[in-house]
């Protein structure tokens, strides 16, 4: 399968480097319709982004800036936010002003359309991407999942364990690995990543009984206490007054029943901070057909088909 990359994670590489080294490789990039990265240094008047691209300067017209730009679909943001960072184009033209110097006529919308072309015709439910955070709301993950494409992960598609906002997981600019979970009619792309981060029984082999650890509070209940031990992995804890949720907390692990897919804690001490964790996947394929969250045997059964 053919990948297209988030941007940012092209402006380094040894292929991207040879074509911006000199102009004549910039000649081969039109001929070879290579999608390249540079950075974006201004965005004039016009909306025109000016990037840089080493040997000589590049334009990408506003028209040019992104998918939906012309037909007012998509604001003039997504070109002035741009500034400063990587942008994805496609060199469509080197020309000359009228000193006689050359410049790079550029265009990103046609990398975008490229990639998510290829995306909604090559591209299944169950597959497996790269991409990079771009905005966190309240409902979820906005993702660039190929030059600057952006699909959407929802919050109840982050992990397993409940969150009351994404940035209790996930960071403006992280790059992370996704599972693309539906295309619709019209192009839209909804993403999920708890499929990758473990079953209960891959994330429970972390910890033991009798054991001492830290988690966070993600809900608060009259019966006890929900503390997050990993991403897809949460026990429950004997009531104590004056817990907050998204509070870091010490915990005992009382005990670990994997055919109830429960883990007994008790709460020794508030903690000071939040522990954070590095995200951890589990499962490394570019494809996944079915995701089994309950151990074999257990009395409640929770599973994913794609």
């Amino acid at each position: 399968m053919k990948e297209f990359y988030p941007e940012g994670m092209l402006i380094k590489t040894q292929e991207n480097s040879r074509y911006l080294q000199s102009l004549s490789a910039l000649f081969s990039a039109v001929d070879d319709g290579a999608i390249l990265e540079a950075t974006a240094v201004l965005c004039d008047r016009s909306h025109d982004l000016i990037v840089d691209l080493g040997c000589i300067k590049g334009i990408i017209p506003r028209e040019e800036g992104a998918i939906g730009i012309s037909e007012g679909k998509t604001r003039d943001i997504a070109l002035i936010s741009r500034v400063g960072k990587p942008v994805c184009f496609k060199v469509l033209s080197i020309e000359y002003d009228e000193g006689g110097k050359p410049y790079a006529r550029l265009s990103r919308r046609q990398a975008q359309e490229e990639c998510l072309s290829y995306i909604q015709n090559n591209v299944e439910s169950g597959d497996i991407l790269s991409a990079k955070v771009t905005h966190l709301d309240f409902f979820g993950a906005f993702c660039d999942i190929g030059c600057g494409n952006i699909a959407l992960l929802p919050i109840d598609a982050i992990s397993v364990s409940r969150i009351s906002h994404p940035a209790d997981r996930l960071s403006v600019g992280d790059n992370i690995r996704v599972i693309v979970k539906s295309i619709a009619d019209d192009g839209k792309i909804t993403l999920t990543q708890k499929e990758l981060l473990g079953t209960w029984e891959e994330n429970a082999a972390l910890f033991l009984q009798g054991q001492t650890v830290s988690g966070i509070v993600r809900s608060v209940e009259d019966y006890g206490i929900f503390v997050e031990l990993a991403p897809n992995l949460a026990g429950l804890a004997e009531p104590v007054p004056d817990i907050e949720v998204g509070q870091g907390v010490c915990v005992y692990i009382k005990s670990v029943i994997p055919e109830k897919m429960k883990i007994k804690l008790i709460i020794i001490d508030k903690l000071d901070c939040v522990p954070q964790d590095k995200i951890k996947y589990f499962y490394r394929g570019d494809h996944i057909d079915r995701f089994d969250y309950s151990p074999e045997g257990s009395t409640k059964q929770i599973f994913v088909k794609f």
